[in-house]
């Protein structure tokens, strides 16, 4: 076969962890197939080394312009491919020369995302994404949760939509952190201090603003008690610029000494935040997977996150679940987490079984297999049942 897979937008959060993980699987588990990987030869290093029969083709031009459209379209004519993969959701339709396979990573741009537009521009987004999908030769769903709701809202039936699920990315499998790397944080981040953490993207839907009202609440509580006096909020995101309603609600919420934002972090330094966290807390309003639960879990880190969307699916009983639209019952399911020794040490043996659950090559092996189908020419109705090994085991 011969296989292209759409790199360019691997510098993106979620997007990016998916389309090197999945790609280094691949290169384990494939040495016949041609792979070539479209966009920046400087993301493809990125991915690390990779075997002979993967091929890097230069295209620097991004998905969203007409020039990286044709220049797209002209390669994979060039190359003869049987197949590409497009490791996101993309909303204008591609008259491409080969069929497609596509990964939907969530639908928050047709959920909140779509609210700020005009009726004219959401129907137009909904009409194209449908035809996007349905021109779809398979789609891999990162979760039982967003097939149903890609079956639900574009009417596409069941058995053209794959779940592949997502898994941690393998650097954080490194063992616990050491005393080199708590020296690390407390050098270089003047981390000595026992803290709660929050990591992901800086958005509305992450559920920030009740985080730190929660935060500030749970502060009141320990004091009553006096435990954990100097407990700290730490936040690891993207850029807060352009989020000024989060420094105000610190300040409204009286905890501008007790919350550090730090920004983006490598994942090197990233693992030991985990590592060294007291709790991990991620009440997001949606996710299509929620990658960030299962990293911390990895490292015994108790965690709180939300009932709702994908996340009871991802973290199993290996976490404390919360409504995430009620602050105080954010703060007190914290405050038990993080004063209740034996629910610690009955989450951080759960969080390990459940992070191990997830694996790259078990969803590479799938994903692998319906490339195979796709190219044979198979429909999605006669797509085999996963094996046992590549199911994963989503409750204890």
């Amino acid at each position: 076969m011969k296989i292209a897979i759409d790199i360019r937008r691997m510098t993106e959060f979620g997007i990016g962890t998916y389309t090197r993980n999945v790609v280094r699987a691949l290169g384990r588990l494939d040495r016949n197939s041609k792979y070539f990987l479209i966009g920046s030869p400087e993301k493809v290093k990125e991915i690390g080394p990779l075997p002979p029969n993967f091929h890097t083709v230069p295209l620097l031009e991004q998905d969203t312009t007409a020039k990286g459209y044709f220049e797209f379209r002209t390669i994979l004519k060039r190359l003869h491919c049987d197949l590409v993969h497009i490791p996101h959701l993309f909303w204008l339709p591609r008259s491409l020369p080969c069929p497609y396979v596509m990964t939907v990573h969530d639908l928050l741009e047709h959920m909140s995302g779509s609210r700020g537009q005009s009726g004219l521009r959401r129907s137009m987004h909904y009409q194209f994404t449908r035809r996007v999908l349905k021109g779809a030769a398979r789609i891999f769903a990162v979760s039982q949760f967003s097939k149903s709701e890609i079956e639900q809202l574009f009417g596409i039936p069941s058995q053209r939509v794959e779940v592949v699920y997502n898994a941690i990315d393998e650097r954080f499998l490194h063992g616990h952190a050491s005393d080199a790397d708590r020296q690390l944080i407390a050098e270089r981040y003047l981390v000595t201090y026992p803290f709660l953490l929050y990591a992901g993207r800086i958005s509305p839907h992450k559920n920030l603003i009740r985080i730190i009202e929660a935060f500030s609440a749970l502060r009141g509580e320990l004091e009553k008690e006096h435990k954990f006096p100097d407990l700290k909020l730490i936040i690891i995101g993207d850029d807060l610029s352009g989020h000024p309603d989060l420094r105000r609600t610190v300040i409204r919420s009286g905890v501008h000494n007790e919350v550090r934002f730090f920004g983006f972090v490598p994942i090197d330094v990233l693992r030991i935040f985990y590592d060294v966290a007291n709790v991990f807390i991620f009440p997001s309003l949606y996710e299509g997977f929620g990658l960030p639960p299962l990293e911390a879990m990895a490292h015994g880190t108790p965690v709180v996150t939300s009932n709702t969307s994908s996340l009871p699916e991802v973290v199993g009983n290996a976490a404390v679940l919360v409504n995430p639209e009620n602050v105080f019952e954010i703060m007190r399911a914290t405050h038990r987490v993080l004063v209740d020794q034996a629910l610690r040490e009955k989450l951080r043996q759960r969080g390990y079984e459940q992070a191990k659950r997830f694996s790259w090559d078990s969803s590479a092996r799938r994903i692998l297999r319906i490339y195979k189908e796709v190219v044979s020419g198979k429909e999605g109705d006669d797509v085999p049942e996963a094996t046992e090994a590549e199911r994963p085991r989503l409750r204890a």
